[in-house]
């Protein structure tokens, strides 16, 4: 391995192992040296302009910087927003990625990915900026998660949207007003102000 391409594998691990084609060019490396780590199977393409290290330990979220990095308008939302938040004991099979309504749904084929097509008030409400693996991703709050849940309750489970609200008031603290400001713009108010007064 040269010198160059030694370079391009720390690169790669200093963003968590997985990197854009564009990245990589603006980092001044030539795509000879991505050509030949591909040839030694030390990189791979996992989507289209989307490149990770074979043999890494990725950090604690690696779908979510995948997914992200492919869909720049999605926001990470429901069961995955849940997972990482930490208030959920389910354990998402893919990435749940929020995009306003009548919008275009990127293709993806890895990693899993299933979209949701939000109003445009809904889809602007609530949304954080985290930091993951030195890519800052956009996910919702828990509070507005919560909301979403109970919006979403039917495809993503009545239970999963309760235990969710249950343990953002008792362990996580999020104030029940800010659950109903976001329950209100969900529409979803009148379901969840009488829950939310039976754990008060």
């Amino acid at each position: 391995m040269s010198t160059r391409t030694q370079e391009l594998v720390s690169f790669l691990k200093d963003h968590g192992g997985v990197v854009r084609f564009t990245d990589i060019l603006k980092a001044g490396f030539h795509p000879d040296s991505l050509i030949s780590l591909e040839k030694e199977k030390e990189v791979e393409k996992i989507a289209r302009g989307l490149y990770r290290l074979t043999h890494y330990t990725f950090g604690s979220h690696p779908d979510l910087v995948a997914a992200a990095l492919q869909s720049p308008r999605g926001v990470i939302c429901l069961l995955s927003a849940l997972a990482f938040h930490e208030a959920t004991t389910e354990i998402p099979k893919r990435v749940d990625l929020a995009i306003p309504q009548k919008t275009h749904a990127n293709r993806i084929k890895y990693p899993p990915v299933r979209f949701y097509r939000f109003a445009t008030n809904a889809w602007k409400a609530g949304i954080e900026q985290r930091e993951i693996e030195g890519y800052k991703i956009k996910v919702y709050s828990l509070a507005k998660t919560v909301a979403d849940c109970f919006k979403f309750r039917n495809k993503i489970g009545a239970d999963v949207a309760r235990e969710a609200l249950k343990i953002a008031v008792t362990e996580k603290n999020i104030k029940p007003k800010e659950i109903m400001h976001y329950a209100k713009i969900c529409r979803v108010d009148s379901i969840l102000k009488p829950i939310l007064e039976a754990l008060s």
